[in-house]
């Protein structure tokens, strides 16, 4: 197999420039119309880059799942996860990221680049408290741009089409299980999953 190491291979390949709206559509600060639909999503996917390689994490929330702090900034609290702080490492080495919005019933994705810092600003995790608990840091994002994604790739796939493909997908006690030689995970990691979830989700 032959790999294009060229951009003049590239974009021989892909033959004409992008159209207009793929140009036009990228503004470099909050509009009324991507602050609306910002404010709608409850679900990102945040991309970091790092010395180890790159990092894509979910992010999701009961509202917003960041907040404007003013047309060029936004804020994305860091609630309860696994503890890996991945992304958290990769913004404190390269402040480089992305932010992929989504929203349920929406073909169009929005994405938002720019750079990042992490904070543990009192007033500013006090902020986001959330049943009695706060984000431990928050990250303070500059807007570089903000563009809406082709909607086509969310049309293909049939994302919010009510369809279920999750009955035969292994679970994670399963794969930890698999990964660990049963020392970690299986049956028991499972039953237990649930329950731990909804006394950690903030």
């Amino acid at each position: 197999m032959e790999y294009l190491d060229r951009i003049e291979d590239l974009e021989e390949i892909y033959g004409t420039s992008p159209a207009a709206a793929a140009l036009r559509k990228v503004a470099t600060r909050m509009t009324p119309e991507y602050r609306r639909w910002i404010a709608t999503s409850r679900f990102c996917v945040v991309s970091t880059v790092g010395p180890e390689g790159v990092d894509g994490s979910p992010r999701g929330d009961d509202g917003p799942v960041v907040r404007e702090l003013d047309e060029g900034h936004l804020a994305l609290p860091d609630w309860h996860g696994n503890n890996r702080i991945d992304t958290l490492r990769n913004i404190l080495r390269d402040p480089r990221m992305a932010l992929m919005f989504m929203v349920p019933g929406s073909n169009n994705v929005v994405r938002v680049n720019g750079r990042g810092r992490v904070t543990a600003d009192a007033a500013l995790r006090a902020s986001f408290a959330h049943k009695g608990k706060e984000p431990r840091t928050v990250v303070v994002m500059q807007i570089d741009e903000i563009y809406f994604q082709c909607a086509r790739a969310v049309m293909r796939a049939g994302l919010w089409s009510g369809r279920d493909d999750s009955a035969a997908l292994p679970t994670p006690g399963e794969i930890l299980a698999a990964m660990t030689d049963g020392e970690v995970g299986g049956a028991d990691y499972d039953r237990a999953w649930p329950e731990r979830a909804a006394q950690t989700l903030w």
